[in-house]
Formats: C-alpha cells, sequence, structure tokens
C-alpha cells in the first residue's frame, strides 16, 4: 500500500518552485537498447529490445483520439497547451523499462498510447503486479511531488507513446496552473483508490473465481470501454501474470477463465477480453 500525501501536503509543494522558461519540442523519440533516457533529458532508464532511434512529429494533446476524464490530458485546452510546452514525446517498443523501482524520480510520465505494467519488487526476488497502466494514466506523480523515489517499476506491455515531464518543470507549471493543482490532487487520489483495490481483492475475496472476477472487473474499469452493458479490454497479462494478481497458480486461472467463457460471462477473442455480464462476477465477490 503506498503512502498517499493529504491535499494540503500536496500544493505545498507549488510554492516553493519558480516559473517555467521552456520551449515547446516537437521531437518524438523511439528509444532502444542502449539509450540512455537521461541523454535525451527525460529520464534514467534504458529500454531494452530495441535498437533504432527514430523522431516524428507527436501528435498534439486537443487532437488526441485518447484523451480521458479526470486526467491531465482532459485538461482545458488552454492549460493543456502549456503543459505541451513543458514536455517531450518518446516512443517505446513492448517489453521496454521505463524506470525503475528505488529510481530518482526526476521525470513523471503520461501515457498517450499503449499500456504499461507497474511492479514491485526487485527483478531478481519476487516481483508482484501492481496494475495495468493505459492512456491518460499519469505515472510517477507521487514521487516526483515528494521528490522521492519511484516506489514501482514500470515495463511497456504494447508500443507506447508517454509525454515525459521533468519534475522541476511540472512543478512550475503547477504553480502556475489552479485547474492542474485540483487534477494532480485527483490523480493521486486515483491511485489511492487503486492501492485500495489491490488490498480488497487479495484480502476479502475468499475463492479464486471471486479474485479473478474482480481482477477483470478492475482492469474492465482501467483500461476498458463501455459496449452493450458490459466491459471490453485488450488481454496484456498472461495467465501467469494474472495468477500472481490474483494469489493463485497459472493452471487454476486458465480452469476459471475457462468456466467463466462457459458461463458466457466472458469471450475472449483477437487477444480482447469482453465482460458480457460484469454482475455475474461482482457477485462471485
Amino acid at each position: 500500500m503506498f503512502a498517499i500525501p493529504s491535499a494540503d501536503i500536496v500544493l505545498a509543494f507549488y510554492a516553493s518552485v519558480s516559473p517555467i522558461t521552456s520551449t515547446k519540442t516537437q521531437d518524438t523519440h523511439t528509444v532502444g537498447e542502449g539509450t540512455n533516457m537521461a541523454d535525451l533529458a527525460i529520464s534514467t532508464a534504458t529500454p531494452r529490445r530495441q535498437k533504432t532511434i527514430g523522431r516524428q512529429s507527436p501528435i498534439g494533446c486537443a487532437a488526441c483520439s485518447n484523451r480521458r476524464p479526470g486526467w491531465f490530458c482532459s485538461l482545458g485546452s488552454a492549460v493543456l497547451a502549456d503543459l505541451e510546452l513543458v514536455t517531450s514525446t518518446i516512443s517505446l517498443p513492448p517489453q521496454a523499462a521505463l524506470f525503475s523501482q528505488g529510481e530518482d524520480a526526476r521525470c513523471l510520465y503520461l501515457i498517450c498510447a499503449g499500456y504499461l505494467k507497474l511492479t514491485a519488487g526487485r527483478a531478481q526476488d519476487r516481483q508482484m503486479i501492481v496494475r495495468v497502466a493505459g492512456p491518460g494514466s499519469v505515472l510517477g506523480l507521487y514521487a516526483a511531488l515528494s521528490h522521492g523515489v519511484y516506489e514501482v517499476s514500470a515495463e511497456s506491455l504494447t508500443s507506447a507513446q508517454l509525454r515525459p515531464v521533468e519534475r522541476e518543470r511540472f512543478l512550475a507549471f503547477l504553480r502556475n496552473h489552479r485547474e492542474a493543482q485540483m487534477r494532480a490532487v485527483q490523480c493521486i487520489c486515483q491511485e489511492y483508490r487503486f492501492a485500495l483495490q489491490d488490498a480488497c481483492r487479495i484480502a476479502l475475496a475468499e475463492t479464486v473465481a471471486g479474485r479473478l472476477g474482480r481482477l477483470l472487473l478492475e482492469l474492465a474499469h482501467q483500461i476498458g470501454e463501455h459496449i452493450n452493458g458490459g466491459y471490453r479490454f485488450p488481454l496484456l497479462l498472461t495467465h501467469e501474470e494474472m495468477a500472481s494478481m490474483a494469489c493463485t497458480t497459472r493452471e487454476t486461472v486458465t480452469r476459471t477463465l475457462g468456466q467463466f467463457r462457459k458461463e458466457g460471462s466472458i469471450t475472449i477473442e483477437d487477444s480482447m477480453i469482453t465482460l458480457h455480464h460484469p454482475d455475474r462476477l461482482q457477485n462471485l465477490i
């Protein structure tokens, strides 16, 4: 469970930051193996399994089809334009590390497209998947506001496009925009809600079907879309990863998903999962 600061603590950061002097960058970077993101003035992380660095003009936030209500990308047009001035755009290939737990939080990241998984624990030891983050999510917000370290690691599940914001520039941006200050508080409250969901899934659901059903509902709310009274979202996690989040085994996840499909509660097709009867899954909890 992450420590969540109060709104007063969050807003107290803003008063100590000087105004920003920055120009908007129009470059998009594809970061690959051997490329240090600090050299691009955005991060200390070095993504893996990709050897090319490409550039292209990013789509402006106002024209983005992935804008989500409640996140920074849904700010008013004038504030959003100022946010773009302090960001660049980077592209990650699948399975690329963005940042690691314990690293200094020099940047926070706005996800424009694609999906990343957040994990707690060291790579050489046991790891726990905290959640899957998709378009609109902001990563590293609390760590950046508290001048601390990243509490989780982030790795791309798919190709992803992100807007990194250096910590001091972001704090100056917040100082100049009250709307953005309130949005920051809302986003931290959202992170608290996600952490609470994790705890409830593990501690309160007594059966594997209940834990797995709750996990599917959480993913639907976090990265899914409403369709015909249900939800649809990409199936990004392996059965083994889902098992770690539901405190069970891979074989049990496979068997339980098969039972959900047989009952008509879900369908899985072309790496997309559809929840036809969310109420049935809710009743398992």
